[in-house]
């Protein structure tokens, strides 16, 4: 059951971005755009209403309306994981829409909330889950998510993956030792991380930088499946100033450096949602220069 999306997570998953107009609204026709061109890469496995989709940004509407026009645009050409969160309520309500509309699989945001518990989560877990049938793609994004929640998440039918986003390697190392290839292993921190996840046991990587340069993102996976380590970490050393520049400031740069390196080469527009904030003049220099020296601008 599910080995053929199972087998779609097991490459470069696509964290696309939401395009926003001039209005602020959400560019239905930018994001078929951005959809299409993903698509044209090659790339597989396709989150709408991923953290590089702002999410969190998006009301619920909103974030049905993207779900739905992505899994009618990309009709069948990759898979189509649509986030989902918030509230265990909401979060069971945008699943069940998301599987009227056609979705291959689901990934299930860690709850911004202060105050969570390992039985708490592994309640929030079960509850929608229980909402579905679709395949669940667990996302790991704090160290308070062990290896021993992680094995009992994974008697969840509907649980096939883990995007596992905590940089912290012995911890990952664990549970993969602890639960084994039962799920699909996930770097959840894209390129920069990915061929040290790789090494403890990760089979894929998710990729917000695909928005950009999908190519680079999807050699770094054939070298790294091949296991030529010295050309996946040629491909890292090129990639990680780009990273590096969407780590700063906590990481409030993620998507903004994404979205202007998308609108100096053409592909869509710079703007973003508070809390995000579009760069600096001084970024979007330092953007340019990344781009400039993978021969794209």
């Amino acid at each position: 059951m599910h080995e053929n999306i199972k087998s779609k997570l097991q490459g470069v998953n696509a964290i696309n971005i939401t395009p926003f107009g001039d209005d602020g609204a959400v560019d239905f026709p930018a994001l078929g755009r951005n959809l299409d061109h993903l698509i044209a890469q090659g790339i597989e496995a396709i989150y709408p209403c991923g953290n590089t989709g702002e999410y969190y940004s998006l009301t619920c509407e909103e974030a049905k309306d993207v779900a739905e026009f992505a899994i009618r645009h990309v009709a069948g050409r990759a898979a189509v994981i649509v986030g989902i969160g918030h509230d265990a309520n909401t979060a069971a309500q945008l699943a069940l829409h998301a599987a009227r509309c056609g979705a291959d699989g689901l990934m299930l945001h860690q709850p911004a909330h202060p105050f969570q518990s390992e039985r708490g989560m592994l309640a929030y877990y079960r509850e929608v889950a229980a909402a579905t049938a679709l395949p669940l793609v667990l996302y790991v994004r704090h160290g308070s998510v062990t290896a021993g929640m992680l094995k009992e998440a994974a008697a969840i039918p509907q649980v096939i993956a883990v995007k596992y986003a905590v940089n912290h390697l012995p911890s990952f190392a664990k549970a993969v030792h602890l639960i084994g290839d039962d799920l699909v292993w996930i770097c959840g921190t894209a390129e920069s991380w990915a061929p040290f996840f790789f090494a403890a046991g990760a089979v894929g990587f998710t990729s917000g930088m695909v928005n950009v340069d999908a190519g680079r993102s999807l050699a770094m996976l054939q070298a790294l499946r091949e296991g030529r380590y010295k050309d996946a970490m040629r491909i890292w050393e090129e990639v990680r100033p780009f990273e590096e520049l969407r780590e700063q400031n906590g990481s409030g740069n993620n998507v903004s450096v994404v979205k202007n390196a998308m609108a100096q080469l053409g592909l869509g527009s710079s703007a973003v949602r508070p809390p995000s904030a579009p760069l600096t003049q001084a970024d979007h220099e330092r953007v340019a220069a990344v781009l400039r020296s993978w021969g794209l601008l």
